[in-house]
């Protein structure tokens, strides 16, 4: 009979749709929620009948054409009670909220009363009263609150009430009710304030809303009535666990949102359950659950009604779960041989994986924000405000957790940064300093929070509402979504469990590109290998130097007047960074270990303020007048493009001998027992290949002696960071001369733009937002500017050393719309921050495998 009425039905109005098992249905066209109720009939599940609207029939709703009620209402019983519910093609996109007991009226009223009782009937008839008058009429919800909805003679009231407002009678036709509901949802989703918001969820402006039509399953009235939701998971862990709540003589998720009258599911000692009143219902259901998982392939929240004991399916949605759980409940689907292995990894979003890899702010606390900016590195903490690196390291001494809180980080601040548990800057983008070390640290960081003012020389930051905070006041930073909290909230620890390296383990199984760390020190190395990176992309040395005992050496090396003085200072660090590359080579355990050649200009390990001049000149045992001279002769307009990189390699040459004999003897200490070592020793800032030339010709000399010093040979690997858009150009040229390309997409797209990524951040949201940028370019890679430049570099690198390795070790190696790019031109691998290597490892399985089945 259902189908016979279903042909009519679509016969008669194409774009109204009984759903039947094998009714022309499509998540495209009608929704997804249309979709999965056909999914339902499929499996034989107790779903009331359930028309449903496509798009096209609700856009024309919106836009005031007129529905023939006729062909919609075929389907159901002249005196069937309706529900009309919201059918987005995504169901995260949300939709108009469900209004129930559609075709309410006062004989129906009158005939329920006499079926399921008088109390059940009103109840009914006066949710329908408000819903109606609320979303449908528009009137003040308020105009209900003076009445009394227990009192027997409430229906006549509110009915009166709605009149007095409306200044019409409530309508008393279905077919009325339902034409005014349906046109009111069609427009609600049609308005520029939810457009604006389902844009935010990533839902395209022009995304089709469908409408199901559904009789409604009464949930209240005489016997074992009421609704409920069951899955069989937790939503915050994904373990198998039966979650929910019921509630007798209640309607929709009645039960979710009313917890002190709802039932638990199953038997549990802190209250009744449905199990206990309902036992047979509490098993069917249950299995219901089973099949519903098993056949659809996914954990299902399953909403029910029991009418006197009988149970009716009224929709089956997709869990709403935690990152955590997501991890879990792919896992355990494919192990439960539901889904394949691939489509395991495939259902997991990498940069969910944040949220396992660091603490974060429950979902459930209380937020109080008192600033915001740019989150820099995911992750949340606590601690008390410091204001500089010492305070931070005091802090640390004495077992409390601070916040290190600066207009912005530079190399000395590392240390502080170690020691606290956040960092907060006034200044910065996605790739300042402080943004870069607090990603390798796993230190949960804000930059660019310019909505605060920082007052650091009174030592306080006050919010946009004018509160202050002084040092020593607890906040917290919430790196994942930069703001800024006031307090301590609740926290979720983070959770690498056996489904995350389950998954992890099947994702390297499909990946097809490297993914290797950024590492400076043995504890990013470690962290390195707890992430599975396969080596070390970036070791970058100058943060070595930073060490108290280690930066009063360099200090004295830069005051050197001659080249001997400059060596002999040198032989102070000598050991120490042979000392740190042992280490590291053997954390890796044969890896591949990329060392960058020292980097920045010599004035950043120089002090700027009187105090530490003055500390500098008793150090060094000189006048206070010449340390000072020093430091100014020392400053650059522009350092970041001055005497940095290969410029000081070259002259400066006995840094780099120090260097490179630090590397040889610590790889001969490293091996000594073992397989061999190769380093891998990278050049940076390179734009000519004469730089590569008197390097490279250094080195080896430095290699030779070596050798004969030790008696021993080895090999090492040299290479260039590609960091400058002269170097991608006239990469023909120097290719012939290394064995790799490493590009430094950081500094590559500072220049490519002219843009200081330490002061991006003061107007990169504006050109976000006004479309001058689609993103910002030291977040997601610019393929069409920057990736030029990589394409570039990669092609004329290969044509004049075709076994060129290539890969890309800036920030960009962790963003998964970047290592998509970076395979399609044919980088070997990426490397980036330890903490992002399991996203980019996910990342990149997930693109090898839609390149398969494409």
């Amino acid at each position: 009979m259902a189908q016979l009425i279903g042909a009519a039905v679509q016969q008669n109005a194409a774009h109204i749709t009984l759903i039947t098992p094998d009714a022309p249905v499509s998540a495209s066209s009608h929704g997804g929620r249309a979709k999965c109720l056909q999914r339902l009939v499929r499996l034989g599940l107790p779903v009331p009948t359930t028309v449903a609207l496509s798009f096209e029939a609700v856009h024309g709703l919106a836009a005031g054409e007129w529905l023939g009620m006729d062909q919609v209402l075929a389907a159901f019983d002249s005196d069937q009670i309706l529900c009309v519910r919201p059918s987005s093609e995504d169901p995260d996109w949300g939709g108009p909220g469900a209004i129930l007991n559609i075709g309410m009226n006062d004989a129906q009223f009158t005939r329920l009363s006499d079926s399921v009782g008088g109390e059940a009937a009103r109840k009914l008839y006066l949710k329908f009263i408000q819903s109606y008058s609320t979303h449908v009429a528009r009137l003040d919800p308020d105009i209900f609150d003076d009445l009394d909805s227990a009192d027997v003679n409430a229906v006549s009231c509110f009915l009166e009430a709605y009149e007095s407002e409306a200044e019409e009678p409530f309508p008393q036709s279905r077919s009325e009710q339902l034409i005014g509901v349906l046109r009111s949802m069609a427009r609600a989703w049609e308005g520029t304030t939810a457009r604006l918001l389902r844009q935010a969820k990533g839902a395209p402006a022009d995304a089709g809303l469908g409408l199901v039509i559904q009789a409604m399953a009464l949930g209240v009235g005489r016997g074992e009535s009421g609704s409920g939701v069951l899955q069989l998971v937790n939503s915050v862990t994904g373990v198998a666990q039966i979650t929910g709540r019921y509630m007798s003589q209640s309607q929709g998720r009645d039960a979710l949102k009313s917890e002190g009258s709802a039932l638990f599911l199953q038997k549990d000692v802190r209250g009744p359950s449905l199990e206990e009143k309902a036992p047979q219902a509490f098993l069917q259901l249950t299995k219901y659950a089973a099949l519903m998982r098993e056949r659809l392939r996914e954990e299902m929240q399953c909403e029910f009604t029991l009418e006197n004991g009988e149970i009716r399916i009224l929709d089956g949605v997709r869990v709403q779960r935690s990152a955590r759980a997501a991890v879990r409940i792919a896992v355990s689907l494919a192990e439960s041989k539901i889904i394949s292995r691939e489509e395991a990894v495939m259902r997991v979003e990498p940069r969910a994986l944040n949220e396992l890899l660091h603490r974060q702010v429950d979902r459930t606390a209380k937020r109080d924000v008192i600033g915001s900016g740019i989150g820099a590195s995911p992750g949340a903490a606590t601690g008390k405000i410091v204001f500089t690196a010492a305070e931070a390291q005091a802090s640390a001494a004495r077992g409390e957790a601070c916040v290190l809180v600066r207009r912005e980080t530079n190399p000395e601040d590392i240390r502080g940064m170690h020691a606290a548990s956040a960092a907060l800057t006034e200044r910065g983008g996605m790739t300042s300093h402080a943004a870069v070390i607090g990603r390798g640290l796993g230190l949960p960081c804000v930059v660019g929070a310019t909505s605060m003012r920082f007052q650091t020389s009174t030592r306080r930051i006050t919010s946009p509402d004018g509160r202050v905070f002084r040092e020593g006041d607890v906040i917290t930073v919430d790196g994942t979504n930069g703001q800024i909290l006031a307090g301590e909230p609740k926290m979720m620890e983070a959770a690498l469990d056996d489904s995350f390296q389950t998954l992890m383990t099947w994702a390297d199984m499909s990946r097809d590109i490297g993914v290797r760390a950024n590492a400076d020190t043995s504890a990013d190395a470690r962290t390195a290998l707890v992430f599975q990176a396969e080596g070390i992309g970036l070791c970058r040395t100058e943060h070595m130097f930073f060490e108290a005992d280690q930066l009063i050496a360099m200090r004295e090396v830069i005051f050197a007047n001659a080249s001997d003085d400059r060596s002999m200072a040198l032989q102070a660090l000598l050991p120490m960074q042979r000392e740190m590359f042992v280490e590291l080579f053997e954390i890796m355990q044969g890896r591949p270990v990329c060392i960058r050649l020292f980097d920045p200009p010599l004035h950043e390990f120089l002090p700027t303020d009187r105090a530490g001049l003055r500390d500098l000149a008793e150090a060094l045992n000189l006048p206070l007048s010449d340390v000072t001279r020093r430091v100014e002769a020392l400053g650059e307009y522009n350092p970041m493009l001055g005497m940095r990189g290969v410029r000081l390699q070259i002259t400066v040459p006995e840094i780099l001998d120090m260097q490179a004999r630090a590397i040889f003897e610590a790889m001969l200490d490293a091996s000594a027992g073992g397989d061999p070592v190769v380093p891998e020793i990278m050049i940076p800032l390179v734009s000519a290949k004469r730089e590569v030339e008197l390097v490279k010709t250094r080195i080896d000399a430095v290699a030779a002696a070596v050798r004969t010093e030790r008696g021993r040979d080895f090999d090492y690997r040299l290479g260039v960071m590609v960091e400058t858009p002269r170097a991608a150009l006239r990469a023909e040229d120097i290719a012939p001369h290394c064995e790799f390309f490493s590009f430094g997409t950081n500094d590559l797209t500072q220049m490519t733009y002219g843009l200081s990524r330490d002061d991006a951040g003061r107007f990169m949201s504006a050109y976000v937002q006004q479309g001058v940028f689609p993103e910002d370019p030291f977040h997601t890679l610019d393929q069409e500017g920057v990736g030029e430049l990589l394409r570039l570099g990669a092609e004329r690198g290969r044509r004049a050393q075709p076994n060129l390795t290539l890969s890309v070790c800036g920030e960009h190696g962790g963003s998964p719309e970047s290592i998509a790019f970076c395979r399609e031109i044919g980088m070997d691998y990426v490397s980036c921050s330890p903490f992002r290597v399991p996203v980019a490892r996910l990342a990149a399985a997930q693109l090898a495998i839609q390149d398969k089945t494409s």
